[in-house]
């Protein structure tokens, strides 16, 4: 008896003929390729396989899409960066070079040009008149800026850094070199130019 009720309410209503994550990375995917401003509601849906109103019902307006997918860039790009800086296997050298490498990977996943970090790309520019945007980008860089910090005190503590270095200043250092990063992949820069980049920025980093 129980097992046939399970059966009839599995078999009410239609099923979703979508899948939520699957249609926001397609939907990131256009913001990431477009920017936020040149994005439509019709280009997102289509690339997701959803008519509008289904769009509209799942995430909302193309606005609040736009701060899902930011936020879902910020996740896996975030495991990534903490997967290379929380190894304590690794010297502070080898964890920087491997937070790079990973957001490299990142910035060059697309089919076509590089395109860089989806937040430094897209974000940016929406952030100068969208306060929700701009509240989103800065806290996650400075979320970057906590962590790279928190790697580079420990650094401190076990003597791969001298004492009277500035933690603070040195992951804002580390974070601005990303950026750069991120800016020159867009701008045409191979992967391999900009992995001797931060290979060097590295070597200035650790005090090398």
């Amino acid at each position: 008896m129980a097992q046939k009720k399970i059966t009839e309410a599995k078999g009410r209503g239609r099923p979703r003929a979508y899948d939520p994550q699957t249609a926001l990375l397609q939907a990131l995917d256009v913001f990431w390729s477009t920017g936020y401003s040149g994005a439509s509601l019709d280009s997102i849906a289509t690339a997701a396989g959803m008519n509008r109103p289904s769009l509209y019902a799942a995430f909302g307006d193309k606005h609040a899409l736009y701060i899902k997918a930011l936020e879902q860039y910020w996740e896996f790009a975030a495991a990534a960066m903490q997967e290379a800086l929380t190894d304590n296997e690794l010297t502070l050298s080898q964890a920087l070079m491997r937070f790079y490498e990973g957001q490299l990977s990142i910035y060059f996943s697309g089919d076509g040009q590089p395109r860089g970090c989806f937040a430094i790309g897209t974000a940016t520019t929406e952030a100068v008149e969208d306060a929700e945007i701009r509240d989103v980008l800065s806290d996650r860089l400075s979320r970057l800026d906590a962590d790279l910090e928190t790697r580079l005190q420990a650094a401190i503590s076990s003597g791969e850094l001298k004492s009277d270095v500035d933690p603070a200043a040195l992951a804002v250092l580390a974070s601005s070199l990303l950026h750069s990063i991120s800016i020159r992949a867009r701008a045409g820069k191979s992967r391999a130019e900009l992995t001797e980049l931060a290979r060097s920025a590295v070597n200035v980093i650790c005090g090398g």
